[in-house]
């Protein structure tokens, strides 16, 4: 049996029968159904956006100018 995953949308797209998924939506779908939309950034794992969330934001790197 195939695996699903869980995959969370970024921007709705149309799901079919004139149904559109919705932003922060959870879906499970095969990583066949899947590659198309991550490709063209409407979705993403679920699992990748909460690892995401949990690392801290970089810092932006002081310079000094020369005086």
């Amino acid at each position: 049996m195939a695996n699903r995953q869980t995959y969370t949308v970024l921007i709705p797209f149309p799901t079919g029968g004139g149904h559109w998924s919705a932003v922060g939506q959870e879906l499970d779908l095969l990583d066949v159904e899947a590659t198309a939309l991550r490709t063209a950034g409407r979705l993403e794992l679920t699992s990748v956006l909460a690892a995401a969330q949990d690392t801290p934001p970089a810092k932006k790197a002081v310079t000094k100018k020369a005086e």
